[in-house]
């Protein structure tokens, strides 16, 4: 029994429900609200029609109310609510809106049908057989119109249908009249059909809105996930800043609407000074975090910064800016220094602080360039000339640096095409021991006398061999030229020559020294290499196994120019080294600048420490010397002893320091 209950309870709810519009679905709702808007409207239009030729045929039969006064009175209610709905298509609602209003529609919908019933059923007994005839047809029309007017609210539709087809049908067989009861067996059958369709409609309009719904999530998801590759394309994944591709994609958008409003735009490329010791000294993890922190301070200059700057990290320890708003001159050096000044402040890290300073280089369109790329390629030039001749500030690209590309693109070209062995000359500058001024070896310095340019400074010439990638080649020419030279030299006399990162970093640069070596006949122990902290930062772990190989073979190794560059402490701890080379630039003022003489005392004593010798360059008075010599320096080299000179003048140098070295002694005697 109670099974039975429960039974005629769920059923009495579903057959609730076949009259409710429902709130579950928002979807289904709105597309219901939509396909409704669009019917209701027609469903009117049928009403009124119907409505007017029903009293218009029983004008002369029926009482003035019936055919009139109660006629407008529906006519104005349908016509109102038919205008009301046309107003609603196009426009926007949300779910709650539109639920409301499809209720509201619900809850009408039948009263409405039975004040038509009513009227109709009113009208019946005053008309003749065809008048009546023409109520029949009236209603039964009437109900297949409001079923399929109305079928896309199937609560709607399935309440009117039974307001007007119940009395209709049991008005119709109760007349007595046969023809009148054949016709309401009919319009019973035909709305039961009519319903069937309605329901099986209904059905598939729903599956189709649920369908709809599920192919818009996927869409959605597609997009999103569309969104995200995008994302991940254009940004970077260690800084979360837009990557390379990203800033070029901007840098095009910024020069189109440079040139569109006819302002400046600037390119500007940053490059971290010092990171890579970094890197090598405390690992991968620490450098990341180090470059994380940089591109943070990068974001908060650029953020607060009055015009508008775009920040890309363009790879490895270089950023790039995209400025525009019209910069001037003072608004990108105004920038580089607020730039410099956040990125040399220390870096905490777990046990250890470490710092970092950053060289910035600048173009600005439309002085430097005419196009997006050569906008770019001045930055990246004036970004070169900062790290040579103004590292850690901002260089803003000139005429003068485009002219230096012009010669640089010349000098490349002519390296191409070059024979060294012909054109490549050396020059030797003796190392003197400071203690008794007697030369112990000579410094190997290229001079390159092209027969188009004439005498070309191995500034110019070394950088542009590297990186057109004939440096390996020249070096082994000009090493086998210089082991020549020394093999006609006393034995106790070095030759120091110059290593670049090519040299040294890679298997085939190795192999041709060894090569040159053997051939030589020269001693390994008196050839000394002298290698940059640049290049040994290039590829520390090559270079380490090629310092050691040549060291293997009893050559000496001379770290150069320190106290530029990175100048890294660890360097000197973990590679095998003989000598270091103090640079010129701070001997030129050691007696007139405190902290240039700090210095070289402190560089002095570390040499002392570490056992290996110092060595200074650029001397050029006694008075120099002098201090050197008291700073505990080993050895000297400088204009002060001889200028670089040419192979065929070191046999009479050296002959000339033995002649003066003994009439010293003569005297002395």
């Amino acid at each position: 029994m109670r099974d039975l209950v429960a039974e005629v309870r769920r059923g009495l709810t579903r057959a609730r429900d076949l009259f409710r519009v429902p709130a579950d679905n928002p979807e289904l709702t709105r597309a219901q609200f939509q396909a409704f808007s669009k019917q209701v409207p027609l469903l009117y239009f049928i009403l009124i029609t119907n409505s007017m030729a029903i009293a218009y045929t029983y004008l002369p039969l029926a009482p003035a109310w019936l055919t009139t006064v109660v006629p407008l009175l529906l006519i104005s209610l349908t016509g109102s609510r038919m205008i009301w709905w046309l107003r609603q298509r196009g426009s926007v609602r949300d779910d709650a809106d539109i639920l409301r209003n499809l209720r509201i529609t619900n809850r009408i919908a039948g009263p409405i049908g039975a004040l038509f019933v009513c009227w109709s059923l009113a009208l019946f007994p005053y008309g003749d057989p065809f008048a009546k005839s023409q109520i029949a047809f009236y209603m039964a029309v009437t109900v297949i119109g409001i079923i399929f007017c109305l079928m896309h609210l199937r609560s709607a539709a399935l309440m009117v249908t039974l307001v007007v087809l119940i009395p209709f049908v049991a008005f119709f067989i109760a007349a007595g009249e046969p023809a009148l009861r054949a016709i309401a067996v009919n319009q019973l059958l035909v709305s039961g059909a009519m319903v069937t369709v309605l329901f099986i409609y209904y059905r598939d309009f729903a599956a189709l809105v649920a369908s709809r719904k599920s192919l818009l999530a996927e869409q959605a998801a597609t997009q999103a996930l569309s969104d995200e590759n995008f994302r991940l394309a254009n940004r970077d994944s260690l800084t979360e800043l837009p990557n390379r591709r990203r800033f070029f994609s901007e840098l095009a958008s910024f020069f189109a609407e440079a040139e569109r409003d006819g302002t400046r735009l600037a390119v500007g490329i940053i490059d971290l000074d010092g990171f890579k010791p970094i890197n090598d000294t405390y690992g991968h993890t620490v450098g990341d975090r180090v470059l994380t922190e940089a591109a943070r301070r990068l974001g908060e200059v650029c953020d607060n910064w009055g015009l508008a700057v775009h920040l890309a990290r363009l790879g490895g320890d270089e950023f790039g800016l995209v400025v525009g708003g019209d910069p001037t001159d003072d608004d990108l050096l105004a920038l580089g220094s607020q730039i410099t000044d956040r990125i040399k402040l220390p870096y905490h890290l777990d046990a250890a602080h470490a710092g970092l300073s950053c060289s910035m280089g600048f173009a600005l369109y439309p002085r430097s360039a005419a196009a997006a790329e050569p906008l770019y390629e001045c930055a990246d030039y004036a970004l070169y000339h900062a790290k040579r001749h103004a590292r850690g500030a901002a260089v803003i690209f000139s005429t003068e640096h485009e002219a230096e590309i012009r010669s640089r693109g010349l000098i490349e070209h002519l390296l191409r095409t070059a024979d060294f062995a012909q054109e490549m000359q050396l020059a030797f500058q003796p190392i003197i021991d400071a203690r008794n001024e007697q030369t112990t070896g000579f410094e190997v310095l290229a001079r390159w006398q092209s027969p188009r340019l004439g005498l070309v400074s191995p500034a110019d010439f070394i950088p542009a061999a590297e990186r057109i990638g004939v440096i390996r080649g020249l070096t082994r020419i000009l090493l086998v030229k210089a082991l020549a030279a020394a093999a006609t030299w006393p034995a106790h006399i070095r030759v120091s020559f110059n290593l670049s990162a090519h040299d040294i970093c890679s298997p085939e640069g190795i192999l041709h020294l060894i090569s040159a070596i053997e051939a030589s006949g020269v001693s390994p122990a008196r050839i000394e290499f002298e290698i940059t902290e640049t290049a040994i930062t290039y590829d520390f772990a090559r270079a380490e196994d090629s310092i050691a190989t040549l060291k293997a073979m009893g050559c000496t190794i001379s770290l150069d120019d320190f106290g530029t560059g990175y100048s890294s402490l660890s360097h000197i701890h973990r590679l095998p080294l003989d000598k270091l080379k103090v640079d010129r630039s701070f001997v030129a003022d050691i007696n007139t600048n405190p902290v240039s003489h700090k210095i070289v005392k402190s560089l002095a004593g570390l040499c002392a420490d570490m056992e290996i010798a110092c060595i200074v360059e650029g001397v050029e008075t006694e008075v120099q010397l002098d201090s050197l010599r008291h700073l505990g320096c080993d050895f000297a080299q400088g204009y002060y002893f001889a200028k670089p000179m040419p192979a065929d003048a070191v046999a009479g140098f050296l002959s000339e320091e033995c002649r003066s070295a003994s009439a010293k002694q003569a005297a002395a005697g």
